[in-house]
């Protein structure tokens, strides 16, 4: 009892210590506002047209959200027709459309009475009938061919069935079946509605990486901060200095990068859900992009990316913790973890598929981008991982690599 009591004075006390530098501060107060900047961006750039103009921010907000009220319903097959046959028959008036070179549109009243109320949904109705890869919009329903009928959720899985036999993206059949078994799990129809800030925060996730790199600046002292000066000596040859002590660092920096980021993501995913609202928490990811095989709403989504973005940070403050117990500047240990959290920044994958884009896939920063759409996977034998399992299993062995060995570097120490 005497030894957990010592344990949890000794994390106090370290903890405190980290908190009340004053360089602690600064950082945090510098990366929280950054990260409200971030994350309050997309509402001040915000707009949206109708027939008087261009609404911004807040107004505009509202009114495009007033526009789903009439669309929040279930794809069904039936809808789906019915949606497409109305925008074939305003094509059919000649009248209605407008040219962009070959490009057909509809204009005036077709456009705002027809179509804008509605674009979005119309544009993923026929995104699903494109084929992978191929951007298009509502115009593109004009010439779909609905004579036998639209069965939106057929073309889905015949769309899913070309991604996965493209030769370039090298599946196996295992993975292949892999995926087939999770799509299976998809509800249908889709349920449409408005999901504006969770668009909002899944398109973000990768800005909390300053969130990261500020707290590995703030903990980079824990040891090479003794070793400059030149406690370390007091702190080894003290009875709890090598065991004790040197644990209580260790708990305090990763209780303080895990609050330090929870802060952070309050922050990041509050700005945008006040903003826009929590509207769509529980409709499903396919409603953003109708291939994605995940069988998650944009809640279940969000949380299961904040948790691998969880085991990226705890990782990566295991690795600060060892190059501070290793190197003895705090100043050179940032001059390592820099390039490892913003270097795979611009290694950008051109494919899911090959060692090289798969390794980049499982960099610091690339974990941070859920790829919602993407079949990531990683075969080892008969077992087949996707991108979030993957990713958490690499980070929590790398913590409990590291952890340990940050503190035997630190217990090892020479004292000079």
């Amino acid at each position: 009892m005497k030894g957990v009591m010592m344990m949890k004075t000794l994390i106090k006390y370290e903890f405190l210590k980290v908190l009340r530098k004053k360089s602690t501060l600064i950082a945090m107060a510098v990366s929280l506002l950054i990260t409200a900047v971030f994350f309050g961006l997309p509402i001040t750039q915000f707009q949206i047209y109708n027939q008087d103009g261009v609404l911004r921010g807040l107004k505009g907000i509202a009114y495009e959200k007033e526009q789903y009220e009439n669309v929040s319903v279930p794809l069904t097959n039936e809808y789906v027709t019915e949606a497409i046959q109305d925008v074939q028959a305003l094509f059919e008036n000649p009248d209605n459309i407008g040219y962009d070179g070959n490009e057909q549109f509809l204009i005036e009243d077709a456009y705002w009475d027809g179509i804008a109320p509605r674009e979005n949904l119309l544009g993923l109705i026929a995104r699903n009938y494109a084929a992978p890869n191929v951007s298009v919009g509502y115009n593109a329903l004009a010439d779909l061919d609905v004579s036998n009928g639209t069965d939106f959720y057929q073309a889905r899985q015949d769309k899913i069935e070309t991604i996965l036999s493209d030769p370039s993206n090298g599946l196996s059949q295992a993975e292949k079946d892999y995926w087939r078994n999770m799509n299976s799990g998809v509800e249908e129809p889709f349920q449409y509605g408005y999901f504006g800030g969770w668009e909002i925060i899944i398109s973000a996730f990768e800005l909390l990486m300053f969130a990261i790199l500020t707290i590995c600046i703030v903990i980079a002292p824990v040891f090479a901060g003794e070793y400059q000066a030149g406690t370390d000596a007091v702190i080894l040859s003290g009875k709890y200095g090598k065991t004790k002590l040197t644990t209580a660092k260790i708990v305090a920096a990763l209780l303080f990068g895990v609050l330090a980021f929870t802060l952070h993501v309050l922050i990041a995913f509050g700005i945008p859900l006040v903003a826009f609202g929590m509207d769509g928490w529980n409709l499903p990811l396919q409603i953003n992009g109708t291939t994605v095989p995940y069988p998650l709403t944009f809640l279940e989504g969000t949380l299961i990316n904040l948790g691998v973005i969880y085991l990226v940070l705890i990782a990566m403050i295991g690795l600060t913790l060892f190059l501070s117990a290793k190197i003895k500047n705090p100043y050179f240990v940032l001059i390592v973890m820099v390039p490892v959290l913003f270097i795979p920044m611009f290694l950008t994958p051109n494919g899911t598929t090959g060692i090289c884009n798969l390794i980049v896939l499982l960099t610091p920063y690339q974990s941070l981008v859920p790829r919602f759409s993407s079949y990531i996977s990683y075969q080892f034998g008969s077992v087949v991982l996707d991108a979030f399992a993957m990713r958490g299993f690499v980070y929590v062995v790398l913590t409990l690599i590291l952890l340990p060995l940050a503190r035997i570097s630190f217990k090892k120490h020479q004292v000079a």
